[in-house]
């Protein structure tokens, strides 16, 4: 898809920024709630082009997708009942019918494994709002999980 590879080549350019930190942060947060790419991208080139810095862009990464998982978190507790005819009628309405059937019989454990994994991690973090997780657990989920695939 054309928007895919704009937005990926996008973000290689912005790893090579001098502001490229802010960046991170900002794609961090936006992924872990609506935007398409993950944060990995800007992550491993930042950290090839300054290993010494490797772990302060892990750490950023982390800081911003979990307030970006807060912020998913948000969208689908107050704004679902708007948001879910939308879903129902997308290419994304088997995944998410997937997700709420996880959250269902895994629970919280269901975040720490989507922060880990290549799943979208929006789909988590707006359904955990929807079904109205635990907020604590879901926060410490997300930053194990998280932490563990930007560490």
């Amino acid at each position: 898809m054309k928007i895919f590879s704009y937005l990926y080549d996008k973000m290689l350019a912005w790893s090579a920024h001098r502001h490229a930190p802010y960046y991170l942060a900002g794609v961090s947060f936006a992924e872990s709630s609506f935007f398409p790419i993950p944060p990995d991208i800007m992550l491993l080139t930042m950290g090839f082009a300054t290993p010494k810095r490797a772990w302060h862009y892990a750490l950023l990464a982390l800081i911003f997708s979990v307030l970006g998982g807060c912020f998913g978190y948000v969208i689908g507790m107050f704004f679902m009942d708007i948001l879910q005819p939308y879903i129902l009628v997308s290419p994304h309405a088997a995944a998410y019918e997937h997700v709420r059937t996880w959250f269902e019989h895994w629970g919280v454990g269901i975040v720490l494994v989507a922060g880990f994994t290549p799943i979208p991690y929006k789909l988590f973090t707006i359904a955990a709002g929807a079904m109205q997780m635990a907020f604590i657990p879901f926060v410490l989920a997300s930053i194990v999980g998280r932490g563990a695939r930007f560490f």
